[in-house]
């Protein structure tokens, strides 16, 4: 399978690449990045071709293609890749608002290619084992949810409302409102939510305290943040709280880790040992186009909780609960 890379702006990409190289009989056939220095770097350390030009890019033999460019970017990506027949994996959020999200599946709906939003929290160990426990009956019926979401600002065009479409509270929530969402199968249905920047002097919100209702009457509570200050021992956290009628559960999907202490500016570390979520991923995305298979993980799936994030910004500023 040949497989291309569209922008290295997003961070994810690494090791979304370095996910592809793992993967037996699959090739990385190129990269396609208009910042011409960061996508000849790229392609030299992944021993590829780098391409400045889009078109020029997708006219080249490949399966499918990766997207991590800005948010705002997505849509463009998205319909170019489509319409030259490339299935395509997308960082998230899907798109910046609702309506280029819409466009988006249906082009893909109408080229035939799949399209996957990259939620790489699903493949989460811990996280798919809690879903187990749940589909058993093991926790008895959902009556609420809380979950965490706090990393560092990546700064950068994340902090550029144009370029991302919201702050930590779109970058945050989207992961998390996918998990919930996966485990109880319905759709919220009412957001209330604050949202405003505490911790940097940015003019972005850096983070959010949100409540949702599910259609079925179960609760939920969200915490989004870029609060982790750059010598904190880790990157953030990822953390569900799933309270059922029969027993309550709670998962990080970061906790697998040692401690390490050592001189310098971060004196202590949490280096990661679990399985490797990214990883998951690429695999199953690479597993889906081989077999032509829906995704694990729709562009569906993407604005529904595109939908969620963005109602919270609403809810925020109108002061008030939003229905969905």
């Amino acid at each position: 399978m040949k497989i291309g890379m569209m922008s290295f702006a997003h961070m994810h990409a690494f090791s979304y690449a370095d996910g592809l190289k793992k993967i037996p009989n699959v090739e990385l056939v190129g990269i396609f990045d208009d910042d011409a220095e960061r996508g000849q770097q790229v392609a030299e350390k992944f021993n590829t071709t780098h391409y400045s030009n889009q078109a020029e890019f997708l006219a080249q033999e490949m399966d499918a293609v990766i997207i991590c460019s800005e948010n705002n970017r997505h849509k463009e990506m998205v319909l170019n890749a489509a319409r030259a027949k490339k299935h395509i994996l997308c960082e998230k959020p899907i798109a910046t608002n609702l309506e280029d999200a819409k466009e988006m599946i249906q082009v893909c709906e109408d080229s035939h290619v799949l399209l996957q939003i990259a939620y790489p929290v699903r493949f989460s160990s811990p996280i798919q084992e809690l879903k187990k426990l749940i589909d058993k009956g093991e926790l008895g019926d959902i009556v609420a949810f809380r979950s965490t979401n706090r990393g560092q600002n990546p700064s950068g065009w994340f902090i550029d409302e144009n370029q991302s479409g919201g702050g930590a509270v779109l970058d945050h929530t989207v992961h998390m409102l996918d998990i919930m969402r996966w485990y109880l199968g319905e759709e919220v249905t009412e957001v209330s939510a604050f949202v405003d920047s505490y911790f940097h002097d940015i003019d972005i919100d850096d983070a959010g305290i949100l409540t949702f209702e599910f259609e079925n009457g179960v609760i939920a509570s969200h915490d989004a943040s870029w609060s982790r200050f750059t010598e904190y021992p880790t990157w953030g956290d990822a953390t569900i709280e799933v309270v059922g009628t029969k027993q309550t559960v709670k998962v990080d999907a970061f906790k697998e880790h040692f401690r390490r202490f050592s001189s310098g500016s971060k004196s202590l570390e949490h280096v990661f040992f679990g399985n490797d979520m990214d990883f998951g991923l690429v695999l199953d995305f690479v597993n889906c186009v081989k077999k032509g298979e829906q995704p694990s993980i729709t562009g569906y799936d993407g604005l529904k909780s595109l939908e969620v994030s963005l109602a919270a910004y609403k809810s925020s500023e109108l002061k008030k609960v939003i229905q969905l």
